[in-house]
């Protein structure tokens, strides 16, 4: 009997759970919500935070619909002079989602805490921490000052003047240092070996009256 028992007990509960009304499962009103630093660029439809920011905006959602909201934003270390020092403060009403946002904002360079408050938080309101920096955003765009020309200017005293080529002027050639025929003497043209031409022409046709001779002696010599 005593599991029949401790089973309907727990049936019974079960049943009476599935019973209570949503509302006993829901956080608590006014602390169910997030925040978050986004830059003035980022759409609200992200839900990210962005803790180095030029411009920017307090982003909220997941509230309960109509939420009122104060909240400011204090310097803090390491950049604070003074930490807890108040710089911007603001108050708005969420809309029936429990969405809300700031309008676009703009604090000098540092670090900074947000503080949220509304009715309903638990001991202590929500937060974050972010920097902003604006001046990487103003940094003038260009190349290396050291690779920019120098500008050219009066010739300091004692220094040697420097001529330089025209960069678009093509260097000319230096004549050939090999001497040319007539410089040694004759206007035969000559072979790759250095022999004149005009002489081994002369050898050939010697050699060729030769050959064409002693064929004639050998020819007569037969017919005698």
């Amino acid at each position: 009997m005593r599991p029949l028992v401790s089973a309907g007990t727990l049936t019974a509960a079960v049943a009476a759970a599935l019973l209570l009304p949503p509302s006993a499962y829901a956080t608590t009103p006014g602390d169910n919500g997030t925040v978050k630093i986004h830059d003035a660029k980022t759409g609200e439809e992200l839900h990210k935070n962005e803790p180095h920011v030029c411009t920017f905006y307090v982003d909220a959602f997941g509230f309960d619909g109509g939420q009122q909201v104060d909240w400011h934003i204090e310097a803090w270390a390491p950049t604070a002079d003074v930490k807890g020092e108040t710089v911007k403060t603001g108050s708005l009403t969420l809309d029936g989602e429990g969405h809300g946002r700031t309008q676009d904002l703009s604090i000098p360079d540092g670090h900074y805490k947000l503080f949220w408050n509304f009715d309903g938080e638990h001991g202590r309101a929500k937060h974050k921490v972010f920097w902003t920096n604006c001046e990487d955003d103003t940094q003038p765009s260009g190349g290396d000052p050291s690779a920019s020309a120098t500008p050219s200017g009066p010739a300091q005293p004692g220094a040697a003047p420097t001529a330089s080529a025209p960069a678009d002027t093509a260097p000319t050639s230096s004549p050939s240092s090999s001497p040319s025929p007539s410089a040694q003497g004759g206007d035969l043209a000559e072979t790759g070996n250095g022999a004149p031409v005009g002489l081994l022409s002369t050898a050939a046709a010697v050699l060729v009256a030769a050959g064409g001779y002693l064929v004639f002696r050998r020819r007569k010599a037969q017919q005698n």
